[in-house]
């Protein structure tokens, strides 16, 4: 039996876009365990302050915090709740975000609903993802701008444009990060720390969680090593094995490292 949806009652009562945008069932499917919690919720982006309402009466033991580049007046705005709390600043400055930091010190959720700008949205995840708990929720709204020009996106050049869709869809690499069979692989900053990103249409959900799991084929982004380490281990022939595997396959994938090199500094691709 489907569940009751409440977010799309209070997103229909508060009149809301998230509503229109089809937004609220995402939402409910990843938030609903988190309703009676006592948490901290940032969103990015207050605009009519409208989701703010939605946000602060669904999360009552919660504390919604919202942000704005314009001043907000909470009465004349009709969000004057005891839970919700307003600041001030850009989502690109740091010295603002590092202030938030420093008050909440950790958020259970954060929303990205503010410029839609691909820098400000590629700033604000590098800024607030140390803040972000574990286990906790990193929602990215009205992707669309990725390919708008209007917006700063880039609709002629999708696979490598410097985009907002760009950078989270290169980040599903760090889900992978163990498997990479590159011996010269350097671990990446968000490398062990996402369980889960998830797209849909124009939102982007990211959980960040201890993603340490081994892999089954390859040793320290090796696949030569893990190899050698199997075979001896089984027949005891290291000799054999390491001029296989230590020598003539790492060899090879040398050789596959430096013609990849070469190419992407021909097709500037970095």
């Amino acid at each position: 039996m489907k569940k009751n949806n409440e977010l799309n009652e209070l997103f229909i009562k508060y009149e809301t876009n998230k509503f229109q945008h089809g937004y609220a069932d995402i939402y409910f499917s990843y938030i609903e365990k988190l309703k009676n919690e006592n948490i901290n919720l940032l969103e990015i982006g207050i605009a009519d302050g409208k989701s703010l309402l939605a946000w602060s009466d669904y999360f009552k033991n919660g504390k919604i915090i919202g942000i704005d580049k314009n001043h907000i007046n909470l009465n004349e705005k009709g969000i004057n709740k005891s839970n919700i709390i307003i600041h001030q600043g850009l989502q690109g400055n740091s010295k603002f975000i590092q202030s938030l930091i420093k008050k909440y010190e950790k958020f259970d959720i954060i929303i990205d609903d503010g410029s839609h700008f691909p820098k400000d949205v590629i700033k604000s995840f590098n800024l607030l993802f140390s803040s972000l708990k574990e286990n906790g929720l990193y929602f990215i709204e009205d992707t669309q701008t990725s390919y708008n020009h209007f917006f700063k996106g880039n609709p002629f050049n999708l696979k490598y444009a410097n985009t907002h869709m760009n950078f989270f869809k290169n980040l599903t690499d760090s889900l992978n990060y163990q498997e990479i069979a590159n011996p010269f692989y350097k671990k990446k900053i968000y490398d062990s720390k996402i369980t889960n990103i998830s797209f849909y249409h124009n939102v982007i959900v990211v959980q960040k969680g201890i993603n340490d799991k081994p892999s089954n084929l390859v040793l320290n982004n090796s696949y030569e090593n893990k190899r050698y380490d199997e075979k001896v281990k089984r027949s005891g022939k290291k000799i054999k094995y390491y001029i296989k595997y230590k020598i003539f396959y790492k060899f090879y994938t040398l050789c596959l490292f430096l013609f990849n090199f070469i190419k992407k500094i021909v097709l500037f691709r970095f």
